[in-house]
């Protein structure tokens, strides 16, 4: 059982009447009620948006009723809602995806931040382009204990891809290139494609952000902060670096979403075989690496074999890629020693380039 939520136009059945040019923005807190004020304020004071909040509390054990409720007698806009029983993110998002009846639905964790302007921004896009269900755009991280980045840049331009398009894009790098709290969907296109997946527990939002490319295109605002991601001890950032962990989940949301939505894309089969060998190409480097380090033994050391497994049991032609030559020949020198050959010193310093060079790409095109 859980609380029950008064709402306008729509039912926790999931039928509802959306209201033209409304904002539904759910914000889901478990423990943050020293962030929340901020997280709420930040939309609140968004210009060219009709809002209205939804904070669902979690379940916390700290002030984040009190706070909540502060924040809902002062605005009328704001309302809150305490789970009786802890749901986690996935079922917390979902019961608020239920309350939305905007024209256009944002999911923001409480301790992340909107930009200024985010929300007329991405629904001017998406007023300028109906085929557009998805807009998001830079977020930079806000690490914990230092000031919020400051506002800086100009909307340039907005680049659109087809949802097909965007998709390739997300299968080729095997890579989520999104945070989530920059995200603004519309509504109709959430309603179709439903709430996120309880399969996907860490892989949920690059699970949903291909199910929309499956129906609708995908719009990037370039040169001006979205919003900010705050990275702390307690965020999922910082929570979820297993590497093993990471791969596994970006596998699962790849999978599920094919097993589900394969028939609707074309050439899926195509694109499920190069996210698989993308993550495969990932794991194998990830391996030699730990040869390159010397970090196959003892308490520091790396999944070595566990990596390997997974790339051959994602990627059938793993035996036929580069990365698992080059993993053969590191065996072969010997760990620690790899590290020390001129050929991989130089395969070292180009990956290093290359993923500099794809972080600048996604901070500056979102792919």
């Amino acid at each position: 059982m859980t609380t029950q939520i008064q709402q306008a136009g729509a039912t926790l059945d999931g039928s509802r009447a959306t209201v033209a040019g409304r904002v539904s923005v759910i914000v889901p807190s478990y423990n943050y009620g020293s962030l929340l004020e901020g997280c709420v304020e930040s939309i609140l004071s968004q210009e060219g948006a009709e809002v209205r909040v939804l904070v669902i509390d979690d379940c916390s054990p700290d002030d984040t009723p009190a706070v909540a409720a502060a924040l809902a007698e002062r605005d009328a806009r704001v309302q809150y809602v305490r789970n009786e029983q802890n749901l986690g993110l996935i079922g917390t998002a979902n019961r608020g995806l239920q309350w939305a009846d905007g024209e256009f639905v944002v999911l923001l964790s409480a301790d992340d931040v909107l930009a200024p302007g985010a929300l007329g921004r991405a629904i001017a896009v998406m007023d300028e382009h109906p085929g557009v269900g998805m807009v998001y755009g830079p977020a930079p991280y806000w690490h914990a204990g230092l000031e919020r980045p400051a506002m800086t840049g100009r909307w340039q331009r907005t680049d659109v891809w087809s949802g097909r398009d965007w998709m390739a894009l997300r299968c080729r790098t095997g890579h989520n290139c999104i945070s989530s709290p920059e995200v603004v969907v519309r509504n109709s296109v959430q309603q179709a494609v439903g709430g996120y997946d309880a399969r996907c527990v860490h892989g949920s939002d690059l699970n949903m952000w291909l199910r929309i490319a499956a129906v609708a295109d995908i719009a990037y605002i370039r040169g001006i902060p979205q919003a900010f991601y705050r990275i702390h001890e307690d965020s999922m950032y910082r929570r979820d670096r297993s590497p093993m962990l990471d791969l596994t989940e970006r596998r699962k949301s790849f999978d599920t979403f094919f097993d589900r939505y394969g028939t609707q894309v074309d050439d899926a089969a195509g694109l499920q075989a190069t996210a698989a060998r993308a993550l495969a190409r990932q794991a194998l480097w990830q391996a030699s690496r730990a040869f390159d380090r010397n970090l196959v033994e003892g308490p520091q050391a790396q999944p070595v074999q566990e990596l390997i497994d997974f790339a051959l049991d994602v990627c059938p032609q793993t035996p036929r890629l580069r990365e698992w030559r080059g993993l053969q020949l590191r065996r072969r020198i010997g760990a620690g020693r790899s590290g020390w050959f001129p050929l991989f010193l130089a395969t070292g310093a180009a990956h290093r380039v290359h993923l500099h060079a794809r972080r600048l790409q996604r901070l500056r095109a979102g792919v």
